[in-house]
């Protein structure tokens, strides 16, 4: 059995049910829904990390850094078992593992406690470091980040560092909805080709056009995926 074979029989389809049980007073409703294509396709058909497997050490690693919309995170992590589909309706709750932010000593199967914008990328190219370093060549690291991230400096310092250094195995994936403060001259991949990124920007929509995206192969250079969705209004 690989990491991909389990199956807990969910299916995309059962994704806004399992949104619709968290009924806490969340503020950032479009950050959450911007990227429930995005997160399905990953876990459903390209990312090495199960619920079994949730600890093991040649696992791929999927960093959230776009932390303070996570109910489609959760609805995916349920979704292909991590916990149980009964901790959903306490999402946000006082005594509830599922917060605002999430938190990785309490959900099986994140990486990283995320929700201060800007850090998640940085994390990132130290785990794929670290996963170099080890010699777990075959691990893949994913963060996903927003557009509005990149107006973060410390984003560019992970993105011109990643590119010098050649971290193959590092991916991101840019969740495009138009909220950035500043423009990107020549679009957001012009800024990661110009540090020496593999780069593709695609329909966010699209699972065909994510999964073709998601596994390009990009010899030699870190790869990011410009993910475009509606603009958030």
């Amino acid at each position: 059995m690989t990491f991909t074979d389990v199956h807990t029989g969910y299916g995309y389809d059962d994704l806004p049910r399992l949104m619709s049980l968290m009924t806490g007073d969340e503020k950032h409703g479009p950050a959450a829904t911007s990227t429930l294509d995005v997160v399905w396709v990953l876990y459903d058909r390209v990312l090495r990390v199960s619920a079994e497997g949730v600890d093991a050490p040649e696992r791929d690693r999927f960093l959230l850094s776009k932390g303070h919309g996570p109910m489609a995170y959760y609805a995916v992590l349920a979704a292909k078992g991590f916990f149980p589909e009964s901790l959903l309706a306490g999402f946000g709750a006082y005594d509830s593992p599922l917060g605002h932010h999430p938190d990785r000593v309490l959900v099986p199967g994140v990486e990283i406690s995320s929700g201060s914008l800007g850090h998640g990328l940085p994390l990132a190219v130290g785990s794929a470091l670290g996963l170099r370093a080890q010699g777990l060549s075959g691990s893949a690291v994913w963060v996903l980040i927003g557009d509005a991230e990149l107006d973060e400096g410390s984003n560019h310092e992970a993105i011109a560092y990643a590119g010098a250094v050649g971290l193959e195995r590092l991916h991101a994936v840019v969740v495009d909805n138009a909220s950035a403060s500043h423009g990107r001259p020549g679009g957001i991949a012009a800024r990661f080709e110009a540090a020496g990124w593999s780069t593709a920007t695609v329909d966010g929509r699209d699972h065909e056009a994510l999964y073709e995206a998601y596994t390009a192969p990009h010899p030699g250079r870190p790869h990011v995926v410009v993910a475009r969705v509606e603009a958030k209004v």
